[in-house]
């Protein structure tokens, strides 16, 4: 089984090519040789020239390697340089050298007469870029987004912020990205999976241990994936306990009780709350889903072996009360929706919270986030990494920040991107579905990190599932997502991931 893909920030890159400074070939002269092998796949059977804009840095070096190697292969491409020559870094010059001194030639921009390319291949700026693209190189970005071609990005796409995801200004849109020695966190979160396109990771022959993160996949929970012993019973696979569902809104806790229950729970619980003045009454079955047990809130909380409590809760005095009551019980608990804006909001929860000895997990989106770090939602998104790790810190939790590209911090410090999911997801009550689905994995006894990858993980990939099939992005629903996740977790169970 392959290890989990490696994450790497800005800092460990940097350390990690000082440390490689005089390796033999030079990484500079690897990345481009990675990137010719995927650009002449990508041009296979096209029989026209490539593209190539090869800008006044490192990243511009890899382009004129990649140019190069294509010319040596009976490839000639059209290279754009912009930059200034004495100005280039040191093997960045050499690799300009190189290819000069090979037959090479560079313009100082993107012919307008010329005919349209097969292929453009991006090596204007890489994870160095540390200010908005403007004037010329705004205008060359906006000149390689109006190409109806195949862009192959190296590293990372011009525009788009190593770290954050951001887009710096304008950004290309790549088709494809040959990123070097490991992932990055712009590529995976924000705005990078809209513009990296179809991502391959090339090590360079480089092992690089430990990373920084983690790409979440199914090795980082596969000890969970065993079958089932024939011999066995509901009791073996626990209780989930659900509290919320507030008059208005108990269609969000069914929707994570059917959840919990279709990902194998032996029994599930949802606590309904009542109306404050009493005349509301909650339902008394699910006509939907009647193997749900609907009990009063007081009562599920000694039912139950994990605990979630927050979809469709409301801020009434009894929810306020039935957080109190959560926090001090003995059992894994996941915080979701207004469980975490009550917790904002009360100080006193916050701290019995970061108190327990018990497991605790919260899956904020960002505006939940804000208000559990006293911020604004710009902030929150201008450094999703730090911001979940402040958030497992300061409450002691497993968190889940969630949105595109969501990222999971322990109390540890480690942190996990997840790549799975599309914007089906963006719709009502897929947030519920999610917390099921982690609470019926802790009620199976998995350990809380494990419950969590694997559900988030899950989650997204269910929502991938019913796209492939027709059903959505547009349209998709939560409901669709629990039978999707169910058909997953078996197939991932029987084919021994």
């Amino acid at each position: 089984m392959t290890s989990p893909q490696a994450i790497l920030r800005l800092a460990t890159l940097r350390d990690i090519e000082s440390r490689q400074r005089d390796a033999q070939p030079p990484l500079m002269e690897r990345a481009g040789q990675a990137a010719a092998v995927l650009a002449s796949d990508l041009l296979s059977g096209l029989g026209q020239s490539p593209l190539i804009v090869a800008g006044p840095g490192n990243n511009g070096g890899d382009a004129f390697v990649v140019a190069r190697l294509l010319k040596q292969k009976g490839i000639i491409p059209t290279v754009v340089f912009c930059g200034s020559v004495e100005k280039l870094p040191l093997d960045a010059r050499t690799a300009y050298g190189s290819w000069i001194s090979n037959g090479g030639t560079s313009l100082e921009d993107i012919p307008t007469q010329a005919a349209a390319p097969a292929l453009v291949i991006d090596g204007l700026f890489g994870i160095g870029l540390t200010r908005p693209l403007a004037g010329p190189h705004a205008r060359l970005v906006d000149r390689i987004n109006a190409f109806a071609c195949p862009v192959l990005a190296l590293d990372i796409p011009s525009g788009l912020d190593s770290e954050t995801g951001h887009i710096m200004g304008t950004a290309v849109r790549a088709t494809h990205t040959a990123t070097f020695i490991g992932l990055k966190p712009g590529l995976l979160t924000m705005d990078g999976p809209d513009y990296s396109g179809s991502i391959s990771v090339h090590d360079l022959g480089l092992k690089v241990c430990p990373s920084d993160g983690c790409l979440i996949a199914p090795q980082l929970f596969a000890e969970q994936l065993g079958p089932r012993r024939r011999n066995s019973h509901k009791g073996s696979y626990g209780s989930v306990g659900i509290l919320g569902g507030s008059p208005g809104m108990t269609g969000a806790a069914l929707l994570a009780g059917r959840a919990a229950l279709h990902l194998g729970t032996g029994r599930v619980y949802v606590g309904l709350l009542e109306s404050d003045d009493g005349i509301t009454k909650r339902p008394e079955v699910d006509p939907a889903q009647p193997e749900l047990m609907l009990r009063e809130s007081g009562e599920v909380i000694d039912l139950a072996t994990a605990l979630v409590i927050g979809p469709g809760l409301g801020k009434s005095r009894a929810a306020l009360k039935l957080i109190h009551d959560a926090i001090r019980s003995p059992l894994p608990l996941l915080l979701d929706a207004d469980a975490l804006n009550l917790i904002a909001q009360h100080p006193v929860l916050a701290r019995n919270l970061s108190r327990r000895s018990h497991p605790s997990l919260l899956t904020p989106h960002p505006a939940e986030a804000a208000r559990l770090l006293g911020a604004d939602i710009a902030s929150v998104q201008a450094d999703r990494i730090g911001s979940a790790q402040k958030l497992a810190e300061r409450y002691r939790a497993a968190t889940l920040l969630k949105g595109c590209g969501s990222v999971i911090a322990l109390p540890d410090g480690r942190w996990f991107i997840n790549s799975t999911g599309n914007p089906g997801l963006a719709s009502a009550g897929t947030g519920d579905v999610l917390s099921g689905m982690i609470v019926a994995l802790l009620a199976q006894s998995w350990p809380s990190e494990r419950a969590l990858l694997a559900a988030t993980h899950l989650h997204g990939a269910a929502a991938d599932a019913c796209v492939a099939t027709g059903a959505g992005p547009i349209g998709l629903t939560a409901g669709e997502l629990i039978l999707a996740a169910r058909k997953l977790l078996n197939h991932w169970i029987a084919i021994g991931q």
